[in-house]
This record gives C-alpha cells, structure tokens and sequence, in this order.
C-alpha cells in the first residue's frame, strides 16, 4: 500500500509525462475497442443486410452471384423467372409472404426495382428492422417511384420531380424511357444497406414501359391526377388503384419468400431444387451470407493487425516514458535507497507505476470508446449499415483488455530492471 501510495505522488509530481502517456494508451484502448466492437458489428450486420427473408429464388446459377444480384445489386441475373413459376411456388403450403424483384433498370448508374407493395410491408434489414418513409408514402399509381435516402440526397430529387428510367444496369444504359417518367411520391429513411442506392417502382410498370402500353401510361397518369389529394400517409387502400390494374409480367428477377415455419423453409427450398417445369435455385440468405463473409475474411485480418499495431505502439510509447523519466530520476531513486529503500522497492516503485499508468489508461480508454460508440452510432448505421451494439464488454473485450494490462506490466519490468541495479553511488555522483 505504501508503494502505492509513492507510485501515485511520484506519477503527480511528473503530470505533464504521466497524463501524455496515460493519454496515449487511452486512445490506443479506445480504438482497440472500437476496431474490435465494429469488427464483430460489422459481420452481424453484413450477416443482416437482408433479415427475417428465409429463401431467395431465382434463376439457376451460384448460390452467391444470386444473392449479390438480388440483394448487393452486384452483377446481372443470366435469367429470370416465369411468372407461372412464382405464382406456383408462392402458393405452396406454408409460405407466409413474397416479394418479387425485377432488375435490369437503371437511373444514372442507380439500380431500379420493381416490385409490389409486399416490399415495404414484408422487406426487413439489420435485426429485422422495417423500411420507414421519411418523406411521402409508398407507389400508389402505376408510373410513381419511391427513392432511397442516398439517392434522393446524393441526386436532389424531392417530392413531386419527375424520373426517366434508363433500360440496362450500371452506367451502361441502352434506352432511357423519356415518354414514361416516373413521379417522386416516397423517399426512405437511410437504412445504410443497398436499399439507399435503389429507386422503387412497381412491378406493372416495368412491364408498360418494356412493352410500350403508352395508353397505359396516360390512362394512369390521369388518374393519378384525380386522386392527387389522397397522397398522404393516410391515402385510402381500399381503393383500386393502377398498380394492380396492369397485366403481370411475363418474368421476374427473383423473389423473397417468408415461411410460417423453418420446417416448411426446409421442405420447399427442396421442392424448389428439384423444381422440373424451370431451373430454379432457392438460397438461404443468412447462410449465404456468411459464405460470403469468410471470402471477405481477409478485411476482417487486416483489422486486427491494425488493433495489435495500434496497442504496440502505445506500449512503445509507454516504454519510452518509463525510460526517459528514468534517468532524470536517478538522483530520486538514490535518495530513496539512502533512506533504506532495498533494490527490490524500487523494482516494485517502477512496476507499480506502469501499472497505475497501463489501467487508468484503460478505465480512460472504456470511457471515450463508449463515448466514440454513442457518436457514431447513427453515422455508421445510415451510411455504412453497421449497426453497433451498444452494450457491455464481451468476455472477448476484456481479455484484451486484460492483455493489455499484462503487457504494459511486462513493458514496465525493463525500466524496473534498470532501476533495480542502479547503486546508490551512481545515484549521488555528478556525472560530468
């Protein structure tokens, strides 16, 4: 105890040292930390880009060139799937909701999806968050367009502008559909997943304006006109409107099926496989995801490397501290061991500091990464789609810490080391 108390008057009398490399291992804590935090957050919430969907149906191919083109909006679906087929299977026993998904649109680089209003009822990210409107509502006539947060901010479009659709993914855009504009009715809330990139429109209106129903487009157009005043959260859905007035198309990109059950999940992801009338391939999204995730696992790698560089460092830093004050502290050392302080006193002095040094850098550290969490929180959610889990320490955090603390013992035992064998007439002589 009493060394404890030596150690903390001595770390007082040399404050401007001491708070620099207590600060320096605070900070390297913390971004130990929040490397760490947003490392496993990370995974979850790439694991939970698209939450709550039990299969993805589509066309024959890879189980993941299906989910990054269905879900990332990444590469081009080689085929579709007939509308007899999604009708078929969506009706099989124990489905509780579909989504179909049409691609192959574009708006200046931007994805276009068309789908139906399932999409907004049934479509769930991160741990099965629903999408939310922050502007307007969903489509409610044929040629309407609901957009992402990113590409309403990122492009300026606001409720009311106009859309012209262009055939072909990408940049690469064959035949922009300019006698068919779209009208924003809907802008989402940043969900920090590819639905932010995306532009909604139904999926009747992919088939009109591929099949050219002109007539359809002004028929829906002038209705969308008189019923203007029922566009608002509250507009009446008991009313047909143009959106299931047109035809079904002939085929879709893909489809999201919800089950009942994870028996019947199981049952018809078989069925789907085996499906004669069509090639058909039905994922587990979840699954493979994490498929995905571990071909990716090199990101996750370089992180850590990062952590240990960043806690080395500090130690490092720490060290140098130790070893510089060291030799102004020579004199101070020889006093104390004049005054019947034994070489190990001083080896326990030196350790016992870099202790107090190493914790109270970690307790400093705790601090300003639940401080960095709770700042950027909403940042990392709407525009990376990490949702952090704000909650204590994991048994992983703190054997880090943990290690930390060993370490910073360990760094300690060299300048303790040197102290321990200074004499004490090496203490009191001038060295000229």
């Amino acid at each position: 105890m009493l060394l404890i108390k030596l150690a903390t008057k001595s770390l007082l009398n040399r404050k401007a040292s001491a708070l620099l490399t207590l600060f320096t291992i605070a900070i390297s804590v913390m971004l130990l930390m929040s490397i760490e935090r947003v490392r496993v957050d990370a995974k979850s919430s790439f694991s939970n880009t698209i939450s709550g969907t039990d299969l993805i149906v589509g066309a024959r191919t890879g189980d993941i060139q299906l989910l990054l083109s269905s879900v990332f909006r990444i590469g081009h679906a080689n085929n579709g799937v007939s509308w007899k087929s999604y009708q078929y299977i969506t009706e099989q026993r124990g489905v509780k909701w579909a989504i179909p998904i049409s691609l192959g649109d574009s708006h200046k680089g931007l994805a276009v999806l068309g789908t139906n209003k399932d999409y907004f009822e049934h479509y769930r990210f991160a741990k099965k968050q629903s999408l939310s409107f922050s502007q307007g509502h969903e489509f409610n006539h044929l040629f309407e367009v609901v957009l992402g947060a990113e590409v309403a901010s990122s492009l300026g479009y606001q409720l009311g502008d106009e859309v012209v659709i262009a055939h072909g993914m990408g940049n690469t855009s064959f035949h922009n559909h300019d006698d068919n504009p779209f009208k924003v009715v809907g802008i989402l809330k940043p969900t920090g997943t590819p639905v932010d990139k995306t532009l909604h429109i139904p999926l009747a209106a992919i088939e009109a304006i591929h099949g050219g129903h002109a007539h359809q487009h002004e028929a829906a157009q002038a209705d969308a006109n008189d019923h203007d005043h029922d566009h608002d959260h509250d507009h009446d859905h008991d009313q047909h409107d143009d959106v299931d007035l047109v035809g079904t198309p002939k085929q879709i990109t893909a489809f999201l099926l919800g089950f009942d059950s994870p028996l019947y999940t199981l049952q018809v992801r078989r069925n789907i496989n085996q499906y004669r009338d069509e090639a058909l391939l039905a994922i587990m999204p979840g699954v493979t995801l994490r498929e995905l995730w571990e071909m990716l696992s090199i990101v996750e790698k370089i992180l850590l490397l990062f952590s240990i560089v960043v806690v080395l460092i500090s130690l490092l830093g720490m060290l140098t501290s130790l070893l510089s004050s060291l030799n102004q502290r020579r004199r101070e050392l020889a006093i104390l061991r004049s005054v019947g302080a034994r070489p190990w006193h001083i080896f326990t002095l030196i350790s016992v500091e870099s202790l107090l040094i190493t914790g109270l850098g970690c307790i400093v550290g705790i601090a300003l990464f639940y401080a960095l969490m709770l700042l950027g929180a909403d940042y990392l959610q709407s525009h990376a789609g990490i949702s952090l889990n704000i909650a204590l320490l994991s048994s992983y955090e703190l054997m880090l810490l943990a290690a930390i603390m060993v370490a910073g013992f360990i760094v300690g035992l060299i300048p303790a080391t040197r102290a321990y064998f200074y004499s004490l007439a090496d203490g009191m002589s001038i060295k000229i």
